[in-house]
């Protein structure tokens, strides 16, 4: 089976969607590896890394796709590229199914039986594939590096011989992945740290961090959705919250927020009168920026200033760890391309769990339950 790996297209995207220890590995598997050359240039792997690893290079894309049994990405392709993709071929990569349900409606017309790896559920099987959540808690990490950054305090308490500097107070709204990852971050670089989440189950994750969860009065039995993730609430749920959540925020020096729901428009949390409560100097990194944001003053991928508080909308992070996010990944797409693959041939089990919550489309049509719902179809 021939596998390509072409150099992403999206704008200011560093990842690849193989690294060459990944190539090693599945070219000891049988697999046969074709990388469009320069693809792993911007995420510090060179052509002869993977030459020397067992893959050979090629210079056009579009020839590449077209000869190719499967294409492993890590952002959607465009229009361009789906026509460029040879119908019965796999793709695989974030395809934003939910968000751009659209997208499906063009590979399934294409005759490209994709996968997406958003929908791959959270099991403990699936665990080595479960791409969304290793690219999250990279994004978790930079989300706190760039606050201590952009933030005019240091976030540890530190004595000096002119006097103890307090620690910088760091609030985290949302405990998936990526909210782990942004405590753990804060809490070894020293901040005082508090989080909120919906969901009571995640208390005890927050505080085996060493960080204080915040209880809010609010019902929230209903909290969590299918795969663990939070679920949508009511308008007046989420008002009553940012009401409640607004002191925690007016207090913080730093506050990230990673509060999403699939398929939704991401859950407003902060609206623009508490950002105006808040202290000269604060910051604010909404993660959610690409889903509409958790605050209302939020523009994706600009930094935007409201009375010395300064808001970052950054989508794509871990881009920003292109080295690491890349190779964490490809581990992901290896571990899943060897599940859907046995003996050089694609072999896909429907009644999977695994095989059939991932499968976008198949057979010209689009397979996803809940996709064909946003389609309406």
């Amino acid at each position: 089976m021939l596998v390509a790996v072409p150099k992403e297209s999206a704008p200011g995207e560093r990842r690849v969607a193989l690294v060459p220890d990944t190539v090693r590995v599945l070219a000891r598997a049988g697999f046969e590896i074709a990388v469009e050359a320069g693809a792993g240039t911007a995420a510090g792997y060179d052509d002869a890394a993977y030459e020397a690893a067992g893959a050979r290079l090629e210079a056009d894309a579009a020839q590449l796709a077209a000869k190719s049994d499967c294409t492993l990405r890590v952002q959607a392709p465009s229009e361009r590229e789906i026509a460029s993709l040879r119908r019965g071929s796999l793709l695989i990569g974030f395809l934003r199914p939910l968000d751009q349900p659209a997208l499906a409606t063009q590979l399934a017309a294409a005759g490209v039986t994709s996968f997406a790896v958003e929908l791959v559920p959270r099991t403990t099987r699936a665990q080595a594939m479960d791409a969304l959540s290793s690219q999250a808690s990279l994004a978790g990490y930079r989300a706190v590096l760039l606050a201590a950054v952009e933030l005019g305090k240091i976030f540890p308490m530190m004595t000096t011989a002119a006097g103890t500097i307090a620690a910088a107070r760091v609030l985290v709204i949302g405990a998936g992945v990526a909210g782990l990852q942004a405590i753990a971050t804060a809490r070894r670089l020293g901040a005082q740290v508090e989080a909120y989440d919906t969901r009571p189950a995640v208390k005890e994750q927050v505080e085996s961090l060493g960080a204080r969860f915040i209880e809010l009065a609010l019902d929230t039995r209903d909290a969590e959705g299918a795969g663990g993730y939070a679920r949508a609430q009511s308008d007046e749920f989420l008002a009553r919250q940012r009401e409640l959540l607004g002191e925690r925020v007016r207090a913080a020096d730093a506050v990230i927020t990673t509060a999403l729901v699939p398929g939704a428009r991401a859950p407003l949390l902060i609206d623009a009168s508490v950002v105006s409560g808040m202290r000269r100097g604060s910051v604010i990194v909404d993660l959610a920026a690409a889903n509409g944001g958790n605050c209302g003053l939020t523009r994706p991928d600009e930094v935007v200033a409201a009375g010395g508080v300064t808001v970052l909308g950054p989508t794509n992070l871990a881009s920003q760890a292109a080295h690491d996010a890349s190779r964490v990944y490809a581990r992901n797409l290896a571990a899943l391309l060897q599940h859907l693959v046995k003996d050089g041939a694609v072999k896909l089990d429907l009644e999977d769990e695994i095989t059939r919550g991932a499968l976008l489309t198949y057979e010209g049509r689009v397979a996803n339950e809940a996709v064909r719902a946003k389609l309406g179809a």
